[in-house]
């Protein structure tokens, strides 16, 4: 592809999405009904803010998911830490609620517009961001192309690229370049993903290591907690979390072998999508299982096969309810999730070995002893009952988990290091319109 053609392209892509504009209402309103959005707040993805525009500098953040957002929460509070004005945006109502609990009014919290021009032009109108920070892998091409007509430097922090999509943007190489050139900085996660965005036209560069790794462990309610551990009492556990489809029957056929051994054993299942709760319920029970959701507030009996975490933002709580867990999305599916928040929880780290999303992350914990990795479900059935049955093992595994996380850490520091020489200016701004206030 010419850069010629790249550029039509993206003119097209532009059009089609002003074109499509009308249809975005529908669109937004049937993901409302699977509650994947706030009904209440579905005009903010049109563009339409819902609150004024502060005084002062202001910077535009945006995370997709829970994971993002819980990656650059302290980043961001410590940028507020020097008075600037921060809009965070993200994709899902679960993130948004990660959000309000972690960072409350502190910052103004909207759910990203569409990439689609009319929507995107409406929130650049409103907010007149002085700098947008994007989180991860969000390459929107009508964002990022809006904000550098308008000469807002843009940065990507804790960049990371998927083999998936840096094979796709090889293919389109000059509409690769016609949009990350518009990047003032790409903070990445790895020296291999730095690489990637430096062959697919970004400049300048940089390494930082992972922010999630300086992020805090998930938080827990400790009543909830309290009342848990006495309901299961001194039942052997061990958790399948962020699981996706398949992978919660998975569990299910572990439970069933191991139980062989451990009669009382308790699994803790926390699928990645809570909405999938219902027929995921149903699922289990067709197996013969007795489950227990979260939601429901019924209590976990002496006969209960099932804990089914069907609840958001309480991952630290299910992580605190055991001393193995299996990471999801890497056995009947690909990309795998973040095994950190588990590692930091002092959690013996188990896997499948579709872990491209978080390659170098497994890697470290692997060579220190941390993780296992397993081909299907009669190993993970296999290394479940190892680590019930080996204490010691279990417990190695659990403190080179937290010794690896520690040495891992450090990325926020080189993160804002680099990101200095852009919020500096701002920086001064804020305090010569605080210092105008004053006369």
């Amino acid at each position: 592809m010419s850069e010629r053609w790249a550029r039509i392209l993206l003119s097209a892509y532009r059009l089609a999405g002003a074109a499509a504009f009308p249809m975005a209402g529908t669109y937004v309103a049937w993901r409302a009904t699977r509650g994947k959005e706030d009904r209440a707040r579905r005009h903010e993805r049109y563009g339409q803010a819902s609150v004024a525009r502060p005084d002062g500098p202001l910077i535009w953040v945006h995370a997709a998911s829970v994971g993002e957002t819980i990656a650059v929460i302290p980043m961001v509070e410590a940028v507020l830490g020097f008075g600037v004005n921060i809009v965070l945006t993200t994709g899902t109502v679960t993130s948004a609620k990660v959000a309000s609990d972690r960072l409350g009014e502190r910052i103004i919290h909207q759910y990203v517009p569409l990439d689609i021009k009319p929507a995107v032009t409406a929130f650049l109108d409103h907010w007149q961001p002085d700098l947008a920070i994007m989180a991860e892998s969000e390459i929107w091409p009508v964002t990022i192309l809006e904000l550098g007509a308008r000469r807002v430097p843009q940065i990507l922090v804790n960049g990371r690229m998927s083999d998936r999509s840096f094979k796709s943007w090889r293919k389109r190489a000059h509409l690769a370049e016609a949009v990350f050139e518009n990047f003032a900085n790409v903070i990445a996660q790895s020296q291999a993903d730095a690489d990637r965005f430096l062959a697919l036209g970004a400049r300048p560069v940089t390494v930082s290591g992972n922010l999630k790794v300086d992020a805090t462990p998930p938080p827990a309610d400790e009543v909830a907690l309290v009342a848990l551990r006495r309901q299961i009492g001194i039942r052997p556990t061990w958790a399948a979390v962020s699981t996706h489809d398949g992978e919660e029957a998975v569990a299910a056929e572990v439970h069933a072998t191991v139980r062989h051994r451990h009669r009382t054993l308790l699994t803790i299942v926390v699928p990645r999508h809570p909405d999938r709760a219902e027929a995921l319920a149903a699922e289990l029970a067709a197996m013969g299982l007795k489950v227990v959701r979260r939601s429901s507030g019924e209590r976990v009996r002496h006969d209960t096969d099932v804990l089914l975490g069907d609840t958001i933002g309480e991952m630290g709580l299910y992580l605190r309810l055991t001393e193995i867990a299996f990471i999801g999305r890497s056995l009947t599916s690909e990309g795998g999730q973040n095994p950190l928040e588990p590692a930091m929880l002092d959690t013996a780290v188990l896997s499948g070995h579709n872990v491209q999303n978080f390659r170098d992350t497994y890697q470290r914990l692997v060579e220190c002893g941390a993780a296992r990795m397993v081909r299907d479900r009669d190993m993970l059935a296999a290394s479940v009952l190892h680590l019930l049955d080996d204490e010691a093992e279990r417990r190695n595994m659990m403190a080179a988990g937290a010794a690896a996380v520690e040495e891992m850490r450090g990325a926020l520091y080189r993160t804002l290091k680099a990101l200095e020489p852009y919020i500096q200016p701002l920086i001064v701004k804020a305090r010569l319109k605080l210092g105008n206030g004053r006369r």
